[in-house]
């Protein structure tokens, strides 16, 4: 007979939708039978294994339906933001080594019953921080789409109040939340809860919510991503850092970085013209959301002006506009 473990790490692979590691499982189950001396059930399972591989190459070019979102419902409503997103890693332009962290994240969260076999828990806390615009609201999303789950935003607006105890306890309902329905629950603009105990002057409202969020992430056992997104690092009160898995930087784009971004941008239009070297020159000190608006308006100005190729001009200007209005 199959192992109670074997069943345990069958149902996990199917509850995380890892079709793959759900069908390894069944061929491995299938070994053990045929070593007990049940052929046939292991021919069974072999055969069934093979329809289903089958199956999915045949399917593999059909998009599939996204299963419909648990939409927040009373009072959490007004506390988080939830959507499915498309957007994948291979949607950004990363340096290698922050890319492969966040695959080595998303590997951990893929293989998590591998590694709670062995007593083991995967990264699933994470502090991005860095410069506006560098990519930390696009990883979180990147992050959902590659796990094929939802997005949760934490609306700090609603999370806030000026009411004494309030904002703790709708902390509570966003962490009672996460152990609900599995996503990656995403906090922007972190240091609006995590700043330095002793910098605040408000009657010590904000020391009461970070020392909440604090327990509620140490007691947080949940099998989604919690991730934290600040500018501003220096803000944060240190206990943060060692609630956190791990503390991801990132910063302005390097020139590899900032050249990706241009030439992804730009790659359905003529750039013959383009001299790359000069372009990230002109485009020093912006941040890689800002490089991509430039594109794109660089792009809108060609095709409004019925051109398909792209001078150097025209991504210049755009990104001196871009410039002006960074500097405003």
């Amino acid at each position: 007979m199959t192992t109670a473990q074997q069943l345990i790490s069958l149902l996990k692979s199917h509850v995380e939708g890892d079709d793959e590691q759900f069908l390894t499982i069944a061929l491995q189950a299938a070994a053990s039978e045929a070593r007990r001396g049940h052929g046939k059930v292991a021919v069974q399972l072999r055969e069934l294994v093979d329809a289903a591989r089958a199956n999915k190459d045949r399917t593999s070019g059909r998009k599939k339906a996204p299963v419909p979102i648990a939409q927040p419902r009373g009072d959490l409503v007004n506390l988080v933001a939830v959507r499915y997103t498309d957007v994948r890693l291979s949607s950004m332009i990363l340096p290698a080594a922050l890319e492969a962290r966040l695959k080595r994240v998303i590997l951990e969260q893929r293989q998590q019953h591998k590694l709670r076999s062995h007593g083991l828990a995967p990264r699933r806390k994470l502090l991005l921080i860095g410069p506006p615009g560098s990519g930390k609201t696009m990883t979180a999303a990147a992050l959902a789409g590659e796990l094929h789950t939802p997005l949760f935003t934490v609306q700090l607006d609603g999370l806030m109040t000026k009411f004494m105890g309030e904002t703790a306890s709708k902390l509570r309902l966003v962490f009672s939340a996460m152990a609900e329905t599995k996503g990656v629950y995403f906090f922007d603009e972190f240091d609006a809860i995590g700043a330095k105990r002793a910098e605040r002057n408000d009657v010590g409202e904000i020391r009461r919510v970070l020392n909440s969020f604090l327990q509620f992430l140490e007691e947080d056992e949940s099998d989604g991503l919690v991730v934290a997104a600040t500018n501003h690092p220096e803000l944060l009160d240190p206990a943060l850092f060692r609630r956190f898995d791990d503390v991801i930087e990132y910063a302005l784009p390097s020139v590899e970085v900032a050249t990706g971004i241009l030439q992804a941008r730009l790659s359905s239009f003529d750039t013959r013209d383009i001299d790359w070297t000069k372009a990230v020159t002109d485009a020093a000190g912006l941040s890689q959301a800002e490089i991509a608006r430039a594109a794109t308006d660089a792009a809108k100005l060609v095709v409004l002006s019925d051109r398909d190729r792209i001078t150097q001009n025209d991504l210049s200007l755009a990104i001196a506009e871009r410039k002006g209005a960074a500097s405003q």
